[in-house]
């Protein structure tokens, strides 16, 4: 069996005011409460985003730094506060919330987030032996884009999947398939 663990990186000041995408430091505090934490793995993998990495690195881990792993691409609007983008264009970031097909201008639908997540699943899988434990620190994104990969649950089910800085989900993967992993 191969045990991952898939860990959301410390809070970040985008992260707090509903900024989506960019690639901002993680707080102090967020930082000191990785800290706190004690993970093991035999292989260690982070997202590209600054967050991702020094979570990691405070976690005394070196992670491969991986593109697959990186927060969803919101496009034209990253970088950009979601309330800020509802009064600016309604209509069109109505359309982004309600459904999951739809991409924000020159971004990724939540379905390519999934597909991503999921291809990034299947290569650690072969990557891997049975008796690997391995751990990724990424955006809270990726976590629950894993989550629903797992699941089988619908693209429409990822804004219902709640995933909080340093949170923690557990998967094994055996005869070539993921499930959660509860301890």
């Amino acid at each position: 069996m191969t045990a991952l663990r898939l860990l959301a990186h410390a809070l970040t000041p985008g992260l707090r005011g509903l900024v989506l995408g960019g690639e901002p430091a993680p707080d102090a505090a967020g930082l000191d409460a990785a800290r706190e934490l004690k993970v093991s793995a035999d292989h260690a993998y982070c997202g590209p985003e600054p967050a991702a990495v020094r979570t990691a690195e405070v976690l005394g881990l070196t992670p491969t730094v991986d593109a697959a792993l990186r927060d969803r691409q919101y496009g034209d609007w990253s970088g950009r506060n979601l309330e800020e983008l509802l009064a600016a264009e309604p209509d069109r970031v109505a359309a982004w919330l309600d459904r999951p097909h739809t991409a924000p201008p020159n971004g990724e639908t939540e379905n390519d987030l999934i597909t991503r997540v999921a291809d990034w699943l299947g290569d650690l899988g072969q990557r891997h032996d049975e008796r690997s434990t391995v751990v990724a620190v990424v955006h809270p994104a990726v976590v629950r884009a894993a989550v629903l990969y797992v699941l089988e649950a619908p693209a429409e089910s990822l804004r219902h999947v709640d995933v909080r800085p340093l949170a923690a989900v557990e998967l094994s993967l055996r005869a070539g398939n993921w499930s959660l992993a509860f301890h």
